[in-house]
């Protein structure tokens, strides 16, 4: 007696069988991640196959089979069979992922290959495969007898692109450099990393900063700076004055054509410095005093005897600055009949005496204007200016 049920059991269980493809109406598009790659980029695919769910309560698995085989190639390389896997139990979506292994080339410029060239795998997740520079791949697959199902996305390499976070920058705060350069994602399953040259106006050397891949196959790469006005330029930190330019730059040698791939190209971006102190603050200038040819303090002046006008600028901040001193005589009718400067360089902590020499030629009633700037180009106040008057006998 009970027999008779366990036997009705069994043929009352759910049997599934392979579904029969539409051959009028294959449906079966197959996406990648990216409509264009670089030649060492991780391609992920998906297969869109209904039909090729077969079985409702197991992971599928297409493309292994020699009669409905998924092929993954370029004009040269390919990897066939190769195995796509459905992404959940009854989903009819298959997905597969490759890493392009680009050919042999030096990246930076060191005379070393940089990269491993190879094809191998057979899927989901295990491809490589060897790709040129301009090329395309191509994913194939025989959705049924005589229906075979293509997806082709080109690949290419790109100039770089490399970039301050901003255009000013105070001397205290830190900068930011970060490079595009998908090029040179040559490992999608690690961080990479590119050196970059930093430089400034006044350490032209520089130093060599590590930028570091944001994350895994991003291609997008990020170094961080300090600046010192008071120590040389080391590790991550760079020697600069306010008032100076910051360069980065670095060589690309993965150009796509008319470049060969002997080619390279320096990728430079720049930036400025400046002081967290007000301009109008850096320097302090000193009311202007006289004296004659042998340094003797002059309080009365005669025509055309030699008048030595003396000014003091004091540098109180702890870096070097460059300033122009300018000395500007006018008459009793405001005009201008002398003008003379200097230009030079005072060291943090120190005062400095600044000297012209004027001889006035006629009696009356001047006035010596005196102005400190940080040049005679794009000027800008150091400190007040100063004035005094004399009367010439």
């Amino acid at each position: 007696m009970l027999l008779i049920p366990l036997i009705f059991l069994i043929f009352l269980s759910p049997v599934f069988a392979e579904q029969i493809p539409d051959y009028n109406n294959p449906y079966s598009p197959i996406f990648t991640d990216k409509s264009v790659y670089s030649w060492t980029d991780k391609v992920r695919m998906i297969i869109n196959a209904p039909s090729w769910n077969t079985d409702a309560h197991l992971i599928d698995s297409i493309g292994k089979d020699e009669d409905h085989q998924i092929k993954i190639s370029t004009s040269e390389h390919s990897l066939a069979p190769y195995r796509f896997t459905e992404t959940d139990v009854n989903s009819g979506i298959f997905t597969a992922e490759i890493i392009l292994t680009g050919f042999s080339h030096d990246v930076d410029g060191d005379g070393n290959i940089d990269t491993t060239p190879r094809t191998t795998g057979n899927g989901p997740t295990n491809g490589f495969l060897e790709v040129d520079r301009d090329s395309a791949i191509t994913i194939s697959f025989e959705f049924a007898d005589g229906v075979v199902l293509t997806k082709s996305v080109p690949i290419q390499w790109n100039i770089g692109k490399i970039q301050f976070s901003e255009e000013n920058y105070l001397s205290d705060k830190t900068a930011l450099i970060r490079v595009t350069d998908s090029d040179l994602n040559l490992n999608p399953e690690s961080l990479d990393h590119l050196p970059i040259q930093i430089s400034s106006n006044s350490d032209v050397s520089g130093i060599e900063v590590d930028a570091i891949e944001t994350s895994q196959n991003s291609g997008e790469f990020v170094a961080s700076i300090t600046f010192t006005q008071n120590l040389s330029s080391s590790g991550n930190r760079l020697f600069v004055l306010p008032g100076d330019t910051i360069y980065a730059k670095y060589n690309d040698y993965t150009l796509p054509k008319p470049y060969t791939t002997s080619d390279n190209l320096e990728i430079k971006t720049f930036a400025n410095v400046d002081s967290s102190i007000p301009i109008l603050q850096r320097l302090q200038s000193l009311p202007i005093t006289f004296s004659n040819s042998s340094g003797n303090s002059l309080t009365s002046f005669s025509t055309n005897d030699q008048i030595q006008i003396v000014g003091v600028i004091l540098n109180q901040q702890n870096f070097k600055q460059k300033f122009v001193y300018l000395f500007q005589v006018k008459d009793e009718t405001n005009s201008v009949i002398s003008v003379s400067w200097m230009q030079g360089e005072i060291s943090e902590n120190k005062n400095l005496d600044v000297s012209q020499s004027w001889i006035p030629t006629k009696s009356g009633t001047y006035t010596i204007e005196t102005y400190v700037w940080n040049s005679l180009v794009n000027t800008s106040p150091l400190s007040h200016s100063l004035s005094r008057s004399i009367f010439v006998k």
